[in-house]
């Protein structure tokens, strides 16, 4: 079992010091000691900076590789066999856009939808490729997952694509769903794998990348595969698991926003910190083993994007000059390791926007990672943030990048069509609609449905939100909130509704936090 996998009824007794330093679990090495932290409220700051809500901290969970139906297809509905945690949902609790009984009986895939059970929590890596994801939806037939994306490698079953879980496996995320919002109507912007995901979070604009053509990297000049980032020491080291080249990106993220008005913002990833330095390089060694027993890297380059952009990038890795730094523009400029968010909390210097990225055996993704071991990183967090005063002006999102190759049933609206000869597969070869002529190409989208939730005490408890959103809705909450402005140059901001319909800012907040047990997912007795 991975490291950092001790019971939330016993940690979470603890002092609020002790719940961030099981938060911060996720860092390198479980011999080091994390920053506890207390109940830190805002910086003068920021409480300082006017927002158009009471949001004045969001913080954005940013997972990995899960389509919607993979973790909801049955919510609020669960199995319940004996032996495994158990999920029964409020009475009153709506119904989700998920598997109707027709679909699950009569599928047009090679593979009916099955559960897979908690004792099946570790699964092979699915393909999720720009043109394979294409393929798949079949111009909305929705056939062809198993045969587009299931699994190559050797002893793997193809068929795992069309598996799900449910609230006895993603107990947690189930809990959460029950006691804030979730989101059924909530795609990736693009189709495509992890890079372009994390790429439309910040930007909402994949085109613009250099070098130019790079096989099932960059096409028409547009980012549609996972190549590394240009300013980062640990891109391309031994092992590395982006798609072969690295990139760079032109133009305009949040970051750039969120600076330029002055505001306090960060991007904070596992194994962010270096642990050696070799020939002028820093060297990004820190690992841990997943619970099928691999040990996998923490850090994983193509997963942060602003090292996409020279004006936003920490090429050596280097530490913030200060803790009253973190968040501001010095030699970290605002890309960290976690202990550096947690060491900000403690100290009430929490950012205005915080970017968190687990650890690569926490972070969900299929082949490397699991449900059960992305539930230790995500319920540590939380109960941690619900433990700072901040809690009362903070929202907190948990979102994915891709669908990885898993099953949804929802054709996406695409409202971004590309004509790429090579690429493009949607409705045939070539085709994925009839873009507009100055239309960038290579952004056939959207992609499937993705979980998301949002936690914060100005959500409608147990509600779920069936509104059109998309990737790019979180940036342009980010945008309206703090008064930023837009992107430009065909940003998907400027299309995106913002998350504002998940949230009930008319009404009373409820400040009351949920402690989860991390091992299980489910309440703890008396709090």
């Amino acid at each position: 079992m991975a490291t950092g996998t001790t019971t939330g009824s016993a940690r979470v007794r603890r002092s609020l010091a002790a719940l961030v330093v099981a938060a911060a679990a996720a860092l390198a090495s479980p011999a080091v000691a994390h920053p506890a932290a207390g109940r830190a409220g805002p910086s003068r700051s920021d409480l300082a900076t006017g927002t158009r809500t009471p949001i004045k901290h969001l913080v954005v969970i940013f997972q990995e590789n899960v389509s919607f139906d993979h973790y909801f297809a049955t919510y609020p509905k669960a199995a319940n066999p004996p032996g495994e945690p158990r999920f029964v949902a409020s009475p009153s609790t709506p119904p989700v856009n998920g598997l109707t009984r027709g679909l699950v009986t009569d599928n047009p895939n090679a593979v009916a939808p099955f559960r897979l059970d908690r004792s099946q929590a570790f699964l092979c890596t699915n393909e999720h490729a720009y043109r394979l994801q294409q393929e798949a939806m079949h111009g909305g037939l929705m056939d062809r997952f198993v045969e587009a994306l299931g699994p190559t490698t050797a002893g793997c079953d193809p068929g795992q694509v069309m598996g799900y879980f449910d609230g006895n496996t993603v107990t947690a995320l189930w809990n959460y769903a029950q006691r804030f919002s979730l989101g059924d109507n909530f795609f990736a912007n693009t189709i495509g794998p992890s890079t372009p995901g994390v790429i439309n979070l910040v930007s909402g604009q994949t085109h613009g990348a250099t070098p130019a053509e790079r096989v099932d990297e960059i096409a028409e000049g547009t980012l549609i595969g996972d190549p590394d980032p240009r300013y980062d020491d640990c891109s391309l080291a031994p092992g590395d698991e982006g798609s072969g080249g690295v990139a760079r990106l032109s133009g305009t993220n949040v970051g750039d926003l969120l600076s330029a008005h002055g505001l306090t913002w960060g991007w904070f990833q596992g194994g962010f910190r270096p642990t050696a330095r070799v020939g002028g390089k820093v060297v990004c060694g820190a690992a841990h083993q997943n619970i099928h027993g691999d040990t996998i890297p923490d850090y994983i380059p193509h997963h942060e994007p602003f090292q996409y952009y020279a004006a936003t990038a920490n090429p050596h890795h280097l530490p913030p000059s200060s803790t009253a730094m973190i968040g501001r523009t010095d030699r970290a400029n605002h890309q960290y390791g976690l202990r550096d968010f947690w060491r900000a909390a403690r100290h009430g210097r929490l950012p205005a926007v915080s970017f968190l990225k687990a650890p690569h055996y926490q972070d969900g993704h299929d082949g490397k990672s699991d449900p059960l071991d992305e539930q230790v990183f995500l319920v540590h967090t939380i109960n941690a943030l619900q433990s700072l005063d901040a809690w009362k002006s903070m929202a907190i999102v948990i979102a994915y990048d891709d669908p990885g190759g898993f099953y949804d049933h929802v054709f996406p609206p695409i409202t971004n069509q590309s004509n790429d000869p090579r690429y493009d597969a949607l409705l045939g070869p070539g085709l994925c609609g009839r873009p507009s002529p100055h239309a960038y190409l290579d952004r056939c989208g959207h992609g499937l449905r993705l979980p998301l939730l949002v936690i914060s005490p100005f959500v409608r408890p147990d509600s779920v939100d069936h509104k059109l959103l998309e990737q790019a809705s979180i940036l342009r909450f980010i945008e309206d909130n703090w008064r930023l402005g837009r992107i430009g140059d065909q940003s998907f901001d400027a299309t995106a509704d913002s998350l504002s319909s998940m949230f009930d800012f008319a009404g009373r907040p409820h400040e009351k936090p949920l402690f989860l047990d991390p091992r299980t997912g489910e309440k703890v007795r008396g709090r």
